[in-house]
């Protein structure tokens, strides 16, 4: 089953790249790996919310913001190598979670961008991470999600 079957199993389909909030591209290919910049939970151009885990957030909804992260970066992938075909493997992905200084659960709302990876991706979807607590993101997002691909 390819990456599009299984986007499409899930009752999803990659977006239109999000647009930069800055200076920076969504996705630098050199050679055969692609980096992303860090995605935020963008849907149509909306940032879905705003806020700190451990106050105005759970884990759990932390969980499917950072798996829209992943399905934004996919897409931004994608739109570097001509579609998901040409992803071997993600290497590694970086989670930033904006919290509260109580909050510790980052990996759990990292969660939910590598559940999304695999989910896509199967094996190739499986990779290295850090999940980390930040102070604040870009335009008060909670969490924001990078990630390094490997390609054809």
């Amino acid at each position: 089953m390819t990456a599009e079957e299984r986007l499409a199993e899930l009752g999803l389909q990659l977006p239109a790249v999000a647009k930069p909030v800055a200076a920076y591209l969504p996705a630098v290919r050199s050679g055969n790996l692609v980096w992303t910049s860090g995605q935020l939970p963008f849907v149509d151009g909306v940032l879905l919310e705003t806020g700190k885990l451990g106050v105005d957030l759970d884990a759990q909804r932390g969980a499917d913001l950072a798996r829209i992260c992943a399905l934004n970066a996919l897409a931004a992938v994608a739109a570097e190598v001509g579609g998901l075909r040409g992803v071997r493997r993600i290497v590694k992905v970086v989670g930033f979670v904006a919290s509260a200084p109580a909050f510790t659960d980052q990996p759990t709302v990292v969660n939910g961008a590598s559940e999304l990876l695999g989910a896509v991706l199967g094996a190739a979807g499986q990779h290295a991470r850090s999940a980390v607590g930040v102070t604040a993101l870009p335009l008060d997002s909670p969490v924001e999600v990078e990630l390094l691909a490997e390609v054809e």
